[in-house]
């Protein structure tokens, strides 16, 4: 059966979103963009924990994707390069969208037809290996009320914005136990949780 693995930077109060670039995701007048790129990067550290992660049980089976994360992942790491987009582009990628139309336009994309976490948890039971998920809040958010996800990789920075979308929302309750954690030199944190009921 196939661990659907979240693998996100967050700040100390939770905020997942426009980790990377300014212009990332400015919803809701988000003005704080590319915050994990500045002083508290996390460095190689955190791409060998994300590698690692990738390779463990089985290996990487496939991307997880929301309609969001994967248009702005296809336009920007694929145009640009990054440490993962080989994997990005030979690897299967499923994306949960009700707006979006087959075919996709990313190698080896398939749109999750119907309730996302239905389907999600169908390929997990057809899938040997990770189901890795980054950015993606809103199907974060299905699947985490659904009970489907399985580990938490988490880069927790140093930095409180006050603002921004959340990994977990004010009204979500999910107990979950350390697995393992290192913090970089510049004292990001990384760990990694699992649901305590695991």
């Amino acid at each position: 059966m196939g661990r659907v693995v979240v693998m996100n930077h967050v700040t100390l109060d939770g905020v997942m979103q426009s980790p990377g670039r300014p212009d990332d995701d400015t919803r809701g007048g988000f003005s704080h963009g590319g915050w994990a790129n500045r002083s508290t990067s996390a460095g190689d550290a955190a791409g060998a924990a994300m590698g690692e992660r990738m390779t463990a049980g089985g290996g990487l089976a496939g991307w997880l994707f929301g309609r969001r994360s994967y248009e702005d992942i296809l336009t920007h790491w694929n145009a640009e390069g990054g440490p993962f987009k080989d994997a990005l582009n030979n690897t299967p990628k499923y994306v949960a969208s009700t707006t979006l139309d087959e075919p996709l336009p990313w190698p080896n994309s398939t749109l999750l037809k119907g309730d996302a976490a239905d389907t999600v948890a169908a390929l997990k039971t057809h899938t040997d290996g990770v189901l890795a998920i980054m950015g993606s809040g809103v199907l974060i958010g299905s699947l985490m009320a659904a009970e489907l996800i399985d580990e938490y990789l988490l880069m927790i920075h140093p930095l409180v914005l006050g603002t921004g979308r959340r990994l977990f929302d004010a009204d979500v309750e999910v107990p979950l136990r350390l697995v393992h954690s290192q913090t970089t030199e510049t004292g990001v944190v990384i760990a990694s949780y699992e649901p305590s009921s695991n």
